[in-house]
């Protein structure tokens, strides 16, 4: 009996592993649930970056579909996005809004200047108030929001042109189609 559990428990423990790294594996990143999906958009009212002592609200942008972008100079993953952002800018296809995150608005606007501002309009979070009130843990995360102010998809990392024509995109269109 004794031999026989040495065999049988390195297997077990073995297999348990095996399953939960293959569950975890299987898991797409992009996919992050949250409890904010479905509904409205928290509400915020935040600067502009430019014109500065201008202000932007969740209300302001009712009637619309766009994404909302959290990002800021200092993350690697917001970099390497940003060009995808500045193509589907100059596509037309869907309009983008800026939350630049707890970040320093000189360096925000040579980040723009020199890399292109895809932004219909940055708004600046200094304290990341609202990014927690979105359930922001990293920077960038994307959201997906329809003409009600209803969050329809949140997207955590680096949105990638693949992403953009598969997911995105298609879904966008469809929530316009929607009264």
């Amino acid at each position: 009996m004794k031999r026989t559990l040495k065999f049988i428990l390195p297997l077990a423990i073995f297999l348990g592993i095996a399953i939960f790294l293959y569950r975890g594996l299987s898991i797409d990143p992009h996919a992050i649930p949250s409890p904010l999906i479905d509904k409205p958009l928290p509400a915020f009212e935040l600067p502009l970056l430019t014109p500065e002592g201008k202000t932007l609200s969740n209300k302001d942008l009712l009637g619309k579909v766009y994404l909302l972008n959290v990002w800021a100079t200092w993350c690697v993953s917001c970099r390497a996005e940003h060009r995808t952002l500045v193509q589907l800018a100059r596509s037309g296809l869907l309009e983008l809004y800026g939350i630049d995150w707890k970040d320093d608005d000189a360096a925000a606007q040579v980040w723009l200047n020199q890399l292109g501002n895809p932004y219909q309009a940055v708004m600046v979070d200094k304290k990341g108030r609202t990014a927690i009130d979105l359930g922001v843990y990293g920077a960038p995360e994307t959201f997906l929001i329809d003409k009600k102010g209803i969050i329809r998809k949140k997207y955590a990392g680096a949105i990638t042109p693949s992403l953009l024509e598969s997911e995105i995109l298609p879904l966008a269109k469809k929530l316009r189609a929607e009264s």
